[in-house]
C-alpha cells in the first residue's frame, strides 16, 4: 500500500503562484509513475501532469504546458507541482496519484485514471479574478 497526502492549496490572486507537494509513504519505492489530477466544481477529474523519475520527461495538460512544473527526486521525497500564472480557470481540488504498474508512461497512458493505484484526499486551489 502506498498512502499519499497533498499539502500547499488554498488561495492566491491571479497571476500568482502556489506549490503543491504530495508526500508518499508505506511502500513509497512501488510508485513507478506519479501525477497530478485536478477537479474543478462541477466538471471530471482532469489529468494535470505527470512523471516516471528525475530527469524523465513529463507530461502536462495542454491547459497547463508552460505554467506549471512537476518535479520528483526519487520514490522517498515529496512530488511537487509548481503553478505559476494561475488562473480562475485553475480552481480545483488538485489530487494527487500513483502508479504502481509498468507502463509505456506515454501522454495517453498518463491521463487514463485507471492506470492509477493509489489516490490522495486532495487539496483544494482557489484563484481569484
Amino acid at each position: 500500500q502506498v498512502q499519499l497526502v497533498e499539502s500547499g492549496g488554498g488561495l492566491v490572486q491571479a497571476g500568482g503562484s502556489l506549490r503543491l507537494s504530495c508526500a508518499a509513504s508505506g511502500r513509497a519505492s512501488s510508485a513507478y509513475y506519479m501525477a497530478w489530477f485536478r477537479q474543478p466544481p462541477g466538471k471530471e477529474r482532469e489529468p494535470v501532469a505527470g512523471i516516471r523519475s528525475a530527469g524523465s520527461s513529463a507530461y502536462y495538460g495542454d491547459s497547463v504546458k508552460g505554467r506549471f512544473t512537476i518535479s520528483r527526486d526519487n520514490a522517498a521525497n515529496p512530488v511537487y507541482l509548481q503553478m505559476n500564472t494561475l488562473e480562475p480557470e485553475d480552481t480545483a481540488v488538485y489530487y494527487c496519484a500513483a502508479a504502481s504498474r509498468m507502463g509505456p508512461y506515454s501522454s495517453n497512458w498518463s491521463k487514463d485514471r485507471d492506470n492509477y493505484d493509489y489516490w490522495g484526499e486532495g487539496t483544494q486551489v482557489t484563484v481569484s479574478s
